[in-house]
């Protein structure tokens, strides 16, 4: 690398378990057609240590290495990004990869507007290898992502296809190292709040391997409740107008109540019958649906048939066969 020359761009990579992803990753990178950049790899405390320098040793000499004690990725990401010399911040989780055009496509919608503060783009969930799909025939973005549309997930951002202006980072307080999961979508509502402005393509840019610990119910139980957690804390730290705070009150009836629901489930799957009765009559006082109605009800009579029969109806929901 070339250490008189200031980059435009730093590229972030957090590195932690991913010796045998990595090298797609960072060939990706100096795949770019865009090619003003530095790549600031750390490794975050990794067991897999041996095997990931065995993988960047042909890479040393294109890229920043940085070893620290483990961090997590909020941690990871504040290191780099305080070791970074670019005007911009190009953030890429080390399992995921970019398409060739990535940089370019988001370095240009920088220069079309250069009030934005930070775009992202469309990308490729490829973590099951019989089922690709479009983060964003998912999670959609609907109109302008703000505060407000962030905090309602109408707009949602695949954190590596985030380009970002370092002074927004910066100015937001950088990513939260108490966190455990969510960090970026608490560092984008933050970037928001502080006046980053944002916006985004639907072109597919990026591939993401999607990859998610545990079972699916869950899964969508710890993260409604990692969600309830983030804008909770945000409603305490941020000064809010009244309309923010009541979109953030709102979400936190909505986000509580799904916890509820999909806690029910996970409890009733283990057997834990009472306490599913009581997650689920909690949930209806938001959703006041006739189908938790009658689990509520069901539980308090026959608990294992429920348990059957939610699993029966789960499965046909899902279009599995019996």
């Amino acid at each position: 690398m070339n250490n008189a020359h200031t980059p435009e761009v730093s590229i972030i990579i957090p590195a932690y378990k991913t010796a045998a992803l990595i090298a797609t990753c960072l060939d990706s990178v100096f795949a770019q057609t865009y090619t003003d950049f530095e790549a600031v790899v750390v490794n975050d405390g990794s067991p897999d240590t041996v095997e990931l320098e065995k993988v960047l040793a042909p890479y040393l000499d294109r890229i920043v290495y940085i070893r620290q004690e483990n961090k997590r990725a909020a941690g990871a990401r504040n290191t780099a990004i305080r070791a970074a010399k670019g005007t911009f911040l190009a953030f890429l989780d080390s399992d995921d990869s970019w398409l060739p055009e990535h940089l370019a496509s988001q370095i240009n919608l920088f220069r079309q507007n250069p009030a934005l503060g930070l775009v992202y783009a469309d990308s490729l969930v490829v973590g099951d290898p019989s089922h690709t799909w479009r983060f964003m025939e998912r999670c959609p973005s609907q109109g302008e992502a703000t505060f407000c549309t962030l905090v309602m997930e109408r707009c949602q951002i695949p954190v590596s296809t985030v380009v970002a202006r370092k002074s927004a980072i910066v100015k937001a307080g950088m990513f939260d190292e108490t966190l455990s999961c969510f960090d970026d979508y608490d560092m984008w509502l933050r970037t928001a709040f502080h006046g980053g402005k944002i916006a985004y393509t639907g072109n597919v840019q990026a591939r993401l391997s999607g990859r998610r610990p545990g079972s699916l119910s869950e899964s969508t139980s710890k993260m409604a409740d990692a969600y309830c957690s983030i804008i909770d804390n945000l409603r305490h730290k941020l000064p809010l107008s009244q309309d923010q705070r009541a979109v953030i009150e709102n979400r936190l009836v909505e986000s509580r109540a799904l916890f509820q629901l999909e806690e029910a489930k996970r409890r009733l799957h283990s057997r834990q019958f009472e306490k599913a009765r009581e997650l689920f009559s909690e949930a209806n006082h938001h959703y006041r649906r006739p189908d938790i109605n009658l689990a509520v009800f069901a539980l308090g009579i026959a608990p294992g048939a429920t348990c059957k029969l939610i699993e029966a109806w789960s499965r046909i929901r899902n279009g599995e066969s019996s």
